[in-house]
């Protein structure tokens, strides 16, 4: 799943492919801006942790789940 995240004050945004669900994304988010954790963090898919300060969090946007083709494609 991409994961784009928005980061204050800073032109690029981070872009990681996590194997974790949206739910899931989604909760470590809200647990983040409610306050009950002051960072956010998530999990790409060769393991690396990726670790955003709460207060920094512009937006998180959650793109679908990509098929992973498989093959040669037609010419």
């Amino acid at each position: 799943m991409e994961v784009k995240i928005g980061v204050q004050n800073t032109p690029r945004e981070i872009v990681i492919e996590s194997s974790q669900t949206a739910d899931e994304i989604e909760s470590a988010v809200a647990k983040a801006l409610e306050g009950s954790s002051k960072l956010f963090s998530l999990t790409d898919e060769h393991g690396r942790r990726v670790i955003v300060p709460a207060e920094r969090l512009a937006y998180v946007e959650i793109g679908e789940q990509a098929a992973r083709k498989v093959g040669f494609g037609t010419l």
